[in-house]
C-alpha cells in the first residue's frame, strides 16, 4: 500500500506539464554584473530553441541592458529562470509566488540544492523540455504573518522562518504553540520553523533532520538551546504554530531575506500555505543522489 502510494504521487508530480512553452522569464544573481557574458549565452540558447527571453529590470539594470517590469514578467511568461545559485532563486520562488508559475534554477552558483540545472546542462534540458521529458514539482510553502498593536504584515516563506535574538551577548525566550494550546518554551539562540525544502538550509546546519522535500510538514528546530532536552520537532503541515516572545525585543528572519523586529508579546503564526512552489527540473533528478553529492556522504565502490 505505502509502495502504491508513493508511484501514485510520482504519477501525478510526472504529468504535471506547462500548458505553453513559449516565453521565459530571467532573474539574474544580485551585485553579480559579471554573469553577463553567461546569461548571453544561456539566453542564446533558449532563443535557438525557439523560447522567448524577458528579463526583470532589476537584474536589466545590472548588466546595462532593457528589461520589463518584475510583475510583468511573472504575468506574460510560461515558466520563470533563476541564473545564481540557491539564493537567486529562493528570493525569485518568494516574489513570485502569487502567479504560481514554475520556477527553474541554473546554477551559476556553488551549492546548487535547488538550482540544479548546471550550466553545461542548459542545451540538454533546452532539448528535453520541448518534448516533455522534464518534471514540476509541488513544494511546501509557509504562509504566516506578524501581529503587532493590531495591524497583521503577512508573508511567504520557501525554506524557513527564524525567531532570534537581536543581539549576540542576549539569550531570547520563545513561547510556542500548536493550534492555539502552548506546548514549549524555548531558551537559547532562538528557534527555525522550517519547510523540508528548507531543511537542508539553516535547521540543518542547527542539528534538525532532513526531510523529503515532497513531505508536507515542519519542522520545529532549537538554536544552541539552553537545556539538553530541547530537541528538533517534526509536525505536520495543517497544524498552525504560533510563536510570542516576552522580550523586548526579537527578531523574525524569513527566508534570510526579510528582517522584522518583533516587541513583547507580539504574535508570530505560521501555516502551511494551501498552493505549493513551483520548480521545474530534470525528469531524471534524483534528490538522494543530491544528497550524497552535497554533503559527500558514502564512498564511491
Amino acid at each position: 500500500m505505502i509502495m502504491l502510494y508513493h508511484k501514485i504521487t510520482r504519477r501525478i508530480m510526472a504529468t504535471q506539464k506547462l500548458s505553453k512553452i513559449e516565453k521565459a522569464g530571467f532573474t539574474l544573481k544580485p551585485g553579480a554584473p559579471e554573469i553577463k557574458e553567461l546569461f548571453d549565452t544561456i539566453r542564446s540558447l533558449f532563443e535557438a530553441s525557439g523560447i522567448e527571453v524577458f528579463l526583470s529590470q532589476d537584474s536589466a539594470r545590472m548588466i546595462g541592458e532593457e528589461g520589463v517590469a518584475f510583475d510583468t514578467m511573472c504575468d506574460e511568461c510560461d515558466f520563470l529562470v533563476s541564473l545564481g545559485g540557491d539564493g537567486t532563486l529562493l528570493s525569485l520562488v518568494r516574489k513570485s509566488y502569487r502567479y504560481h508559475k514554475p520556477v527553474l534554477g541554473i546554477n551559476a552558483g556553488n551549492l546548487g540544492f535547488l538550482a540544479d540545472v548546471k550550466i553545461d546542462e542548459v542545451e540538454n534540458f533546452l532539448e528535453n523540455l520541448l518534448i516533455g521529458e522534464y518534471r514540476i514539482d509541488d513544494r511546501m510553502m509557509i504562509e504566516g504573518y506578524i501581529q503587532s498593536n493590531g495591524e497583521k504584515k503577512q508573508f511567504y516563506a520557501f525554506n524557513d522562518v527564524v525567531i532570534t535574538r537581536p543581539t549576540i551577548s542576549k539569550m531570547v525566550k520563545i513561547d510556542a504553540s500548536i493550534d492555539g494550546n502552548w506546548f514549549n518554551t524555548y531558551r537559547g539562540d532562538g528557534l527555525i520553523i522550517s519547510t523540508p525544502t528548507g531543511s537542508t538550509a539553516y535547521s540543518l546546519a542547527a542539528g534538525g533532520s532532513i526531510l523529503y522535500p515532497l513531505t508536507k510538514a515542519f519542522i520545529m528546530t532549537p538554536i544552541c538551546a539552553h537545556s539538553l532536552t530541547q530537541r528538533p520537532l517534526v509536525i505536520p503541515a495543517d497544524f498552525t504554530i504560533e510563536l510570542c516572545s516576552p522580550d523586548e525585543k526579537v527578531v523574525a528572519i524569513i527566508d534570510g531575506q526579510d528582517h522584522h523586529i518583533m516587541h513583547s508579546n507580539d504574535l508570530l503564526v505560521i501555516g502551511g500555505a494551501a498552493v505549493g512552489a513551483r520548480l521545474l527540473h530534470r525528469k531524471e533528478r534524483n534528490y538522494f543522489s543530491v544528497l550524497r553529492e552535497k554533503l559527500s556522504w558514502g564512498e564511491n565502490s
